[in-house]
């Protein structure tokens, strides 16, 4: 019966998608991602915006194979092999060198099947997702329980920061072997339970450039850059603990919406430089200031990725007005009922002397929809069989 059961060995998890407050962006190092600064991020919450990632292994598969989102793709991708690489690394050592008749065997192929619940490189940050958890399925197969920020980091630099719920900072590190740049919870979920976030989502194409090419320009030819890792960065993680640190909305709102335009100057100020933010993208950002400056303090804050989709963060008594907002200056095309998804948003009536300040001139469909979620933990064991991505026969 032993033998029969472990033909196959299985594991599910899902991962978060984080989104960063104070940016990451450029390489000190491109094969072990290691980067110039270090940066924070909010982790969102599985409910809403979710990698689900099955890995197995079996002395019957001949050949290591990946699905993603139901379509066979290149196993042989150097990141996906330096996580697979590392994980197995780890559970070698984890036996002493010495094969456990128990344990899994290390020289078994695997197939690995993983599926978003969200659109795939729309700029919702679906490499974090999916390298943090493919990493903690394998690590989980494997049975590895090791630091496994640093090997989720080797998969894509910001997945590093999906290893953990809540507010994340992924430290810099100073050795050259990357051994000590990883992440940390700074504060769990349940600390600002106040805290949400709205994804307000522009388009699901594909980025113009993506972040591994555009980061690595700017590096190259960004003095800016260069000066915001080196003086700026390093202020403003400190300053963004301690506004999160004393849920402090104020101040975490205004750090947030200057790191996150001056990561986009950095992109300007790339040789060639890179637009990621659109016309629309703009008109969000000046949405925000003038509904801000009506109240007369910070209520929304907005930050942008290397991406159109704007991020914005709020107190929980802000939402239903500021969706009011957004359904005004946005009005949706068809999908009315559609617009908002996630998490339940109450109905708010909006005083007219608000309205002739904040909603200027309309732009009807330019959002597709808005999704409305919070922080949320970090990768989570899937125990139900029947969620496995892999059928019995390690095929989706």
């Amino acid at each position: 019966a032993m033998a029969a059961e472990r033909a196959l060995a299985m594991a599910t998890c899902t991962a978060p998608v984080n989104i960063a407050v104070i940016k990451y962006w450029g390489k000190r190092d491109t094969d072990l991602i290691l980067p110039i600064n270090s940066s924070l991020s909010v982790t969102l919450h599985q409910d809403q915006l979710k990698t689900t990632t099955t890995a197995a292994a079996s002395r019957d598969f001949t050949e290591d194979r990946l699905w993603l989102n139901g379509k066979e793709e290149d196993v042989g991708h150097p990141r996906v092999q330096a996580c697979l690489r590392e994980v197995r690394r780890l559970a070698r050592k984890r036996r002493g060198g010495g094969e456990d008749a128990a344990a899994l065997s290390l020289s078994y192929k695997i197939h690995i099947a993983s599926e978003n619940n969200f659109p795939t490189a729309a700029g919702l940050a679906s490499s974090a997702a999916g390298y943090a958890c493919l990493v903690s399925a394998l690590a989980r197969l494997y049975g590895v329980e090791e630091e496994l920020s640093e090997v989720a980091r080797r998969g894509s630099g910001s997945a590093c920061r999906s290893m953990f719920g809540g507010f994340v900072q992924w430290q810099r590190g100073e050795r050259p072997d990357g051994t000590d740049s990883l992440a940390l919870q700074v504060a769990p979920e349940t600390h600002w339970p106040e805290l949400r976030v709205l994804v307000l989502v522009v388009s699901g194409e594909k980025k113009p450039v993506g972040s591994t090419a555009g980061m690595q320009t700017s590096v190259e030819t960004s003095p800016l850059l260069k000066h915001r890792a080196e003086v700026v960065v390093p202020e403003r993680l400190a300053q963004m603990m301690r506004h999160i640190r004393e849920r402090d909305f104020e101040g975490f709102g205004q750090l947030a919406m200057r790191d996150s335009n001056q990561f986009h100057a950095t992109c300007l100020d790339t040789f060639p430089p890179i637009f990621y933010l659109t016309d629309l993208s703009r008109h969000i950002i000046a949405l925000a200031h003038r509904y801000n400056a009506h109240h007369g303090h910070t209520k929304v804050a907005y930050t942008f990725d290397a991406g159109p989709n704007a991020v914005i963060f709020a107190l929980a008594d802000t939402v239903p007005e500021f969706v009011e907002v957004v359904r005004r200056s946005f009005p949706p095309a068809a999908n009315g009922d559609q617009f908002v998804r996630g998490l339940p948003v109450g109905s708010a009536a909006l005083p007219q002397e608000l309205l002739a300040a904040v909603v200027t001139e309309p732009v009807p469909g330019a959002v597709q929809y808005i999704l409305h979620t919070k922080p949320g933990p970090g990768p989570q064991l899937v125990d139900d069989p029947s969620q496995h991505l892999l059928g019995a026969d390690g095929l989706p």
